[in-house]
Order: structure tokens, then C-alpha cells, then sequence
């Protein structure tokens, strides 16, 4: 590429300048010249320092250039589908279908050296200055309870199949008992979903397990873990890292991974409203579990429209089947409904006292349940937060990196398809907490778990627990409380009746925790080949048909769908 007298190279992860050829090298000339972009060329010179004042301080190779001897076209490029350029805006579809030629941008190339680096780090710190060790555990497993939907992999023994792990969870727990106290895997993880920004259906685990181990020494070794393997352009990692129950981020931020960036808490006003006469709030309140809650939007009414509240309050009856009322605190603006009136009329100065508002400023009010409450307005905190920085106003610090341990979780949680029957809300080998152990057998809805979340930013970036390894406990809450087959897991039950120590450990989500730290949208733009939002690889048009007489040996009939609509999507 012409600049001046001058060509760029890119070798690696830097540009480099060539001195201008000498008229006298014709051939040498004409082939860089020539030469597409992109393409493949050999250079023999002598490197040498720019002149001064010829520096270019924003490149790496700023201070030198290659005085060209000889050149040779090793690769022709063929006409690109797309500049190999980070400001040009390409479509994903077409960066995936193109993978190898996106990776080429100054963006991936970043990304993909700084996850390297950062799991370099981690092995360091893991192996060499705690005594972890590191070990494989196998992809080809059997189906296990509970959690999310596995791949199956088809045997050549009939109607016999393997299943690729969500995680190594019963193998760490398994080298616990095998005496490997200390174990850890760069792993990875395979769930059959549909992909979002921050998930797809393969995906990478920075895994590790410890014996005679407390929460608080696993979350002590996690902020160790991020400290010494943050990169070195961000500002450093402060530990140790501030913790919060379940429940009072639920209450206070409407979310188990709550982003502390910013404000806009939710604030309980139930007891201004005790006495009122207006009707929702009175139904609300007399209900078991019943409150008042309410959010404030700071400057609302300067930066909302009258469309984003019509939205806000549609979002709130399609998705939550819940009332919010708007209350606009400036008088100037003829925004409130008669309701709202009638509240700013009678409760003004306790509403400005609870909630600290300023003129400007929009309350969103609720009433109803307490959790369902706070969820809603949970989800519009971070909905306004957006709404009003497409506006302008920098209410997240894209350069902090906000840390937080989210813990005593509930250890069950009531099925959504039956309320009646439980399910794990971790997983099911989480240990109770000591304090509510006794609950197992009388009310085990109000058992919390020693399981301990790690957010970062409002995103969920690891999860884990301390372990049950005592088989009878564990018998009883996958037969009794959880109802499952225990057969499938008569593997663990029968090696934690073998001296099974206490025992711990946590997954970080590696994919997602690389997409934050480098700040990219997507965790696709971290993984060297992704799967497209659909789950499929758009490069090699995975996943692909097998013909019958393949499919054969392993016992195997495909049954072509019948609906139309299907049929022609295939």
C-alpha cells in the first residue's frame, strides 16, 4: 500500500515501513507495486532507524523502516469481500462466513494475544505459585439431571449415546476423592442453546476445584487469580473484591448480578403508602409478600419522551403483567396521569425525602410482590441507563471494572412447569448452608447454599460452591427433594462413600470475562471462530446433513419434519 514514498507491511501484530526502492531495482518495484493488497509478499533488506523527526510515535515500529534489498510475490490476494479495516462496518454473518480474513484486523488481533496472555498468567499463578495441577478431564460422557440441555453423541452400540459436559463438575469432584487436592482446567464446555451475545453452544471455562476449602478461601484465591493476570494496559484490580446476598441485590438492584456502576437503586416506599387511597397500591399492599418500589431516573424528565414512557409501560405489562406509574417531580412538565397527580399532590415531600430526587428527575413506581417487583424495575434501570446514554449522559465508566461477589443464594428454587416441585439452583451437588441444614427436612425452600457468584459490570463472569461430601446428604436431596433417577449418578454417590474430603471450587466464564476486559460487544469477537448467533459455523456450513448409509452403523434414522414451514427452513 502506497503512503508517500513509502509501503506498509504487516508482519505479526505490527505494521512496518519500507524505504522507498531505488529507481535501479525495476523488478523489485514493480513487484511490490503490483502486489494486491493483502497479498503474501517476501522482503530481504536492512532495518533501520527512521529520520528524525519521522517517528510515528502511535505505532509500535514507529522508530524504524526496512531499506528493500529484494522482494518476492509469495501469495497473490484475490479480490477481498471486505477491507481488512476496524472502521469499516461489515455485517457478522459476513465476518464468519470470512473468518480467517477477520482475524487479520488489528481488533481480533488484539483480542486473541491478550486471552492468550491472560491464560498464560492464570497457568503461572495456578501451577506455579499455588500448586494446582492440570488436568484433562474427558468430552464424551453420559447424560446427567437437571441444568441445561446437553449434545448427544450416537454410539455404535444401538440406542446408546454419549453426552458432551455443560462443565467437568462430577470429574473435579471425582479427583477430590482420587487425593488431587488442588486441580484446575483450561475447559472446554458444550450446552445445546441458543446463543446470545455472552453465550453460544461451545465455550470455555477457566475450572478449578479444592479440598478442605471455605467460600472464603475460594473467593481469596479468584481475586488473587484476576489480580495477577490483568493486562498491563488496564488500571490494576483493587481486592478484595465487595460481597452482597442474594437478596439484598435483588432487592436493591432488581438482579442476582447486579452492575454498581451506576445508581438508580431501587428504594422501598411501601410504609408512605399505607394509608392511601388510591386502589392498586391499597390491593398491592394487603397481599402477602406485598410492597411499593420505585426507581428514580435523575434529569428523566429532560432526556425521556413521551414514547420512551409508553414503551416503558408496555414492556412492564407484556413481560411482567405489572403496572409502572411514571411521576414526573416538575410541576412545569402536564405529564402525570391524574394518579400521579394525586400522589405529588398528597406525598411530595416524603417521596423527594425517600428517594432524593431533584426536579428534573422521573420516579418509576411500582406495586405488587416483592421479587416480581423488584425485577421489573430491575430490568427498567437498565433499560433507562441505555435509553439515556444514546442520549449523552455517561452514567457507566467503560474504563472501571466494577467486581462483586453475589452469595447465600437459595439452594432450591420452585419448577416454572410445576411450583409444587423443586429444582437446584445451582446445581445439585451444592452444600447447604451450616446454619440451615435442618431446614433440609422441614422447609427447604428457605435453604440458602454456600454457592458464591462473581459479576463483573452486571455481567456474571463465574459461579461456584462448596460441595456436598457427605453421600447420604447427597442421596437425599437428588432422591427425596429433587426427585431424580440417582442411577445416573451412582458413579459419585458410590466414590463419595470412599472418604470424600470437603471440598470446593468455581468455573470463570473465560469467554465472557475476555469480552470485558477488551470491551467487545460480543463474545464471538474473542473466540477465534465462533458459532453464529443460530449456532452454526458459517465458514464450513456446520452443522451439515450425513447421508443414511452413514448413519447406519451408529443405529440411526432421521425423521424429516412434516410441518411446511419447517421443511422449506431446512
Amino acid at each position: 500500500m502506497w503512503r508517500a514514498a513509502f509501503i506498509s507491511l504487516r508482519p505479526r501484530s505490527h505494521l512496518v515501513w519500507m524505504d522507498s526502492v531505488p529507481k535501479s531495482a525495476a523488478s523489485v518495484r514493480k513487484i511490490l507495486c503490483e502486489a494486491p493488497m493483502e497479498s503474501v509478499v517476501q522482503v530481504s533488506g536492512t532495518v533501520i532507524s527512521r529520520p528524525a523527526g519521522q517517528e510515528n510515535p502511535k505505532m509500535p515500529t514507529g522508530e524504524i523502516e526496512i531499506k528493500v534489498k529484494t522482494a518476492e510475490l509469495l501469495n497473490a490476494c484475490k479480490k477481498l469481500p471486505f477491507e481488512i479495516k476496524d472502521f469499516m462496518k461489515k455485517t457478522e454473518a459476513l465476518r464468519l462466513q470470512y473468518r480467517y480474513l477477520d482475524l487479520r484486523s488489528f481488533q481480533m488481533q488484539y483480542n486473541l494475544r491478550l486471552r492468550s496472555q491472560m491464560v498464560m498468567k492464570m497457568r503461572d499463578y495456578l501451577c506455579n505459585l499455588h500448586g494446582f495441577v492440570d488436568i484433562e478431564t474427558p468430552t464424551l460422557f453420559k447424560r446427567t439431571p437437571g441444568g441445561a440441555k446437553e449434545f448427544l453423541v450416537p454410539s455404535r452400540e444401538p440406542g446408546k449415546f454419549y453426552s458432551l459436559p455443560q462443565s467437568p463438575q462430577q470429574f473435579k469432584q471425582l479427583l477430590m476423592v482420587g487425593g488431587l487436592d488442588r486441580y484446575f482446567q483450561v475447559a472446554r464446555c458444550y450446552r445445546d442453546e441458543g446463543s446470545r451475545p455472552d453465550r453460544q453452544p461451545e465455550f470455555t471455562q477457566i475450572d478449578i476445584e479444592m479440598s478442605f476449602v471455605d467460600q472464603t478461601g475460594i473467593q481469596s484465591l479468584i481475586e488473587g487469580l484476576l489480580q495477577y493476570s490483568w493486562p498491563n494496559d488496564k488500571d490494576p484490580v483493587v481486592v478484595p473484591f465487595p460481597s452482597m446476598t442474594f437478596a439484598e441485590a435483588l432487592a436493591t438492584y432488581g438482579t442476582d448480578k447486579p452492575d454498581t456502576r451506576f445508581g438508580m437503586k431501587i428504594i422501598d416506599i411501601s410504609d408512605v403508602f399505607r394509608n392511601t387511597e388510591i386502589r392498586f397500591l391499597q390491593d398491592a399492599l394487603s397481599k402477602p409478600h406485598g410492597t411499593v418500589k420505585a426507581i428514580c431516573i435523575p434529569e428523566g424528565a429532560k432526556y425521556l419522551k413521551r414514547k420512551d414512557i409508553e414503551s416503558i409501560r408496555k414492556f412492564s405489562a407484556d413481560h411482567f403483567d405489572q403496572e409502572i406509574l411514571p411521576v414526573f417531580l416538575n410541576t412545569n412538565r402536564n405529564w402525570n396521569s391524574p394518579v400521579a397527580n394525586f400522589i405529588m399532590e398528597s406525598k411530595r415531600p416524603e417521596l423527594i425525602r425517600l428517594m432524593e430526587t431533584q426536579e428534573e428527575d422521573v420516579v418509576l413506581l411500582t406495586a405488587g410482590e416483592h421479587n416480581k417487583a423488584c425485577s421489573l424495575l430491575g430490568k427498567l434501570r437498565l433499560e433507562c441507563a441505555d435509553l439515556l446514554e444514546t442520549r449523552g449522559v455517561v452514567l457507566r465508566d467503560p474504563t472501571l471494572f466494577s467486581f462483586l461477589w453475589v452469595v447465600d443464594f437459595p439452594l432450591f428454587l420452585p419448577k416454572e412447569e410445576n411450583p409444587r416441585e423443586l429444582e437446584s439452583a445451582h446445581h445439585p451437588f451444592t452444600a447447604p448452608h451450616p446454619s440451615d441444614i435442618h431446614l433440609l427436612y422441614t422447609e427447604p425452600k428457605k435453604v440458602r447454599s454456600q454457592h458464591y457468584d462473581l459479576v463483573l459490570n452486571g455481567n456474571e463472569i463465574g459461579g461456584g460452591s462448596i460441595r456436598i461430601h457427605n453421600a447420604e446428604l447427597q442421596r437425599y436431596i437428588l432422591a427425596t427433594l429433587l426427585k431424580e433417577d440417582v442411577k445416573l449418578l451412582s458413579h459419585i454417590l458410590q466414590a463419595l462413600d470412599y472418604g470424600a474430603p470437603p471440598h470446593g471450587g468455581i468455573a470463570l466464564g473465560l469467554d465472557r470475562l475476555i469480552c470485558l476486559v477488551t470491551g467487545s460487544p460480543s463474545i464471538r469477537d474473542v473466540i477465534a471462530f465462533p458459532k453464529s448467533f443460530r449456532g452454526h459455523d458459517l465458514m464450513s456450513n456446520t452443522p451439515d446433513s450425513i447421508p443414511p448409509e452413514e448413519l447406519k452403523p451408529y443405529h440411526i434414522q432421521v425423521s424429516w419434519p412434516t410441518d411446511s414451514k419447517a421443511a422449506k427452513a431446512h
